[in-house]
């Protein structure tokens, strides 16, 4: 049973920094949203109106982990069901990746990554992500396409290419891909590997549509920024894929130091071009109903579970570097995760930074060193503001008495008696008393 050709064409990644400047360029005919970022009952007035024009929005997943340890959270399956039927979607997205590690199958902490990393490219991590692809298909109203991601770090002791690895779960499972040609050419800056090997490897009907975004790279590392401009080699990629394929949708993805509007639209016109002078082949018809595949052993899972835990540990909480790996790539992907985790903080709770004003950054870094993440961003920023009144910081006694009330204001409505953490509250409400 196959179904019709999915023809996307050119679109954007919708920010609400700039959802006026999509509404206004031409040639849109897609967005993709982030989808944790968005409640079903109160979409964004830009989003709808996008809709109304028959613009398609692609929720776009970051949190599942599908490539964790864990079957794939209920809670997290059912919101991103309930996104995708709000925005009419044809299709949902998420990516091939490990977001959190630890907890009740290693018997450790829970540890939160905040960021997207790699699985290892073996046949327990294969047999995991192809289980918990499948209990995503059968939760989800609409097709899941997965995605490619970008890696500063490689795991030891890997049985299979990129490719051979995404062809072999589409093999299995029936999963769309979701290529992003950026995050390849990213791979072959830090992992050497060879982009134009992945794309003849890997099953090019699969695909479902293609990322397109910028970067930078520093001392021989490649940052996949979503900051900055497209540049040559991620095209040449593009053309590499589209000489191969004529791929249904093409999507530019910024995630933050916006241009102006003229800079995007420039962009996106560099983006149909190469896309259009490599080729007229058809667009690609995927399977819908998945094969049959066993379910993955519950020691796979195990050896999963405890291989990414040590890899997260040893990132976000300092313990040591578990052998094989490249400890100055793990330095490099720490400080990364560090510094993303501050800047997301600042973001979700922007009165810190406007309280601790330049000492911010260097006190949450200092923070996060020794306190790894455990239950989200928010949490994370009531933590950190618990962390720096325990201490009796800030030094100024205004900034202190400001931040000790956003903490108050926002420790939650439940009695003390009844919240986990009740000791360190009251210890946190004793030093706010003597202030």
């Amino acid at each position: 049973m196959r179904s019709p050709k999915l023809r996307l064409g050119t679109g954007i990644g919708w920010r609400p920094e700039i959802a006026d400047a999509v509404e206004a360029m031409p040639g849109i005919d897609w967005v993709e949203a982030v989808a944790e970022n968005l409640c079903p009952g109160h979409l964004p007035d830009s989003l709808l109106r996008l809709r109304e024009r028959g613009v398609t929005v692609v929720p776009h997943g970051v949190s599942l982990g599908l490539g964790g340890a864990d079957r794939p959270d209920e809670g997290r399956l059912t919101a991103l069901a309930e996104r995708a039927h709000a925005l009419g979607s044809p299709l949902v997205t998420e990516h091939i990746a490990f977001v959190r590690a630890g907890g009740a199958r290693t018997a450790t902490q829970p540890l939160e990554a905040g960021h997207l990393l790699p699985v290892p490219r073996t046949r327990d991590a294969l047999d995991v992500l192809c289980e918990n692809v499948r209990i995503a298909q059968d939760a989800l109203p609409v097709p899941l396409a997965v995605e490619n991601i970008a890696a500063l770090i490689a795991w030891p002791g890997e049985e299979m290419t990129e490719g051979q690895f995404l062809y072999e779960l589409v093999e299995r499972t029936g999963v769309r891909l979701l290529i992003d040609v950026a995050n390849l050419h990213t791979n072959h800056v830090n992992r050497g590997e060879d982009p134009s090997k992945a794309l003849a490897e890997l099953p090019v009907e699969a695909i479902a549509y293609v990322h397109v975004a910028g970067g930078f790279e520093r001392d021989g590392v490649w940052h996949d920024s979503h900051a900055h401009p497209v540049p040559e080699p991620v095209l040449a990629i593009l053309a590499d894929l589209a000489a191969r394929i004529c791929p249904p949708g093409v999507l530019l993805e910024r995630d933050e130091n916006f241009p102006e509007p003229a800079e995007l639209e420039r962009e996106l016109d560099a983006i149909r071009a190469t896309v259009k002078t490599s080729g007229e082949l058809p667009a690609p018809v995927v399977e819908d109903l998945p094969r049959e595949a066993p379910p993955a052993s519950p020691a796979a899972r195990q050896r999963t579970a405890l291989a990414q835990t040590a890899l997260l540990s040893a990132l976000v909480a300092g313990t040591p570097a578990p052998e094989g790996f490249d400890h100055t790539r793990l330095k490099v992907q720490s400080q990364a995760l560090a510094a993303k985790r501050a800047d997301v903080v600042a973001k979700v709770a922007p009165e810190l930074p406007g309280i601790l004003g330049a000492a911010y950054r260097a006190e949450f870094l200092a923070y996060a060193r020794t306190r790894p993440m455990t239950g989200g961003y928010r949490q994370d920023a009531l933590h950190f503001a618990e962390h720096l009144l325990l201490a009796g910081r800030p030094g100024d006694a205004a900034a202190r008495r400001r931040l000790s009330d956003w903490w108050l204001e926002r420790s939650g409505p439940a009695p003390l008696s009844r919240r986990p953490g009740t000791r360190l509250l009251h210890a946190t409400r004793r030093v706010l008393m003597g202030r």
